[in-house]
């Protein structure tokens, strides 16, 4: 798989993992041109890491990923060594992301993208953690990728959906931190 800047990264063969598609990542980075620079990036269910690579070739300043597989998180590991320079951190953490998130807590990130496997029902479960753990920096944003068929996204109390953008069976909702004097 290539990704930003023509660069080459690992996947896991077979059907373990599901990277974002490259149409997918090319719109999520134009949407979210003007905040990765220099940003703290989450990446949930980081599969081979993908997104965390691309955010890192683009200039993130920090990734960290969540991933359960132990093989998929090797893989991560390479490809983000691979594409960081010496002024960016990564780190992976593997387990469930329901449980490692409490890891986080304290930790504030400007951009969480979150793509379970689709057929997990932790959308609404993992946006809660978010909140409680108050992983989101005040000014960061979450983006959601999902099959809008297969998958219902509770609206939540404290967070503001920016935006919903569909490309073919993949869907992908923005979210920010409710101003706070609403």
């Amino acid at each position: 798989m290539r990704i930003y800047g023509n660069r080459e990264i690992k996947t896991l063969s077979g059907r373990d993992t599901r990277p974002t598609t490259a149409k997918v990542r090319e719109a999520l980075f134009n949407i979210w041109c003007d905040r990765i620079l220099d940003a703290t990036w989450l990446d949930l269910c980081a599969g081979n890491g993908t997104m965390g690579a691309e955010a890192l070739c683009r200039g993130v300043k920090e990734v960290v990923g969540i991933e359960k597989s132990s093989s998929a998180c090797q893989i991560i590991r390479e490809n983000w060594q691979k594409v960081a320079n010496n002024d960016q951190n990564f780190r992976v953490l593997r387990g469930d992301v329901l449980k490692r998130l409490k890891n986080l807590q304290g930790k504030k990130f400007d951009c969480i993208y979150f793509d379970p496997p689709y057929e997990l029902d932790i959308y609404n479960t993992v946006l809660d953690l978010i909140l409680e753990y108050e992983l989101l920096a005040k000014n960061g944003q979450i983006a959601v990728e999902y099959d809008p068929k297969k998958s219902i996204i509770k609206q939540k109390q404290n967070l503001d959906l920016l935006q919903t953008k569909i490309y073919g069976n993949t869907a992908l909702n923005f979210y920010s931190n409710l101003p706070s004097d609403v």
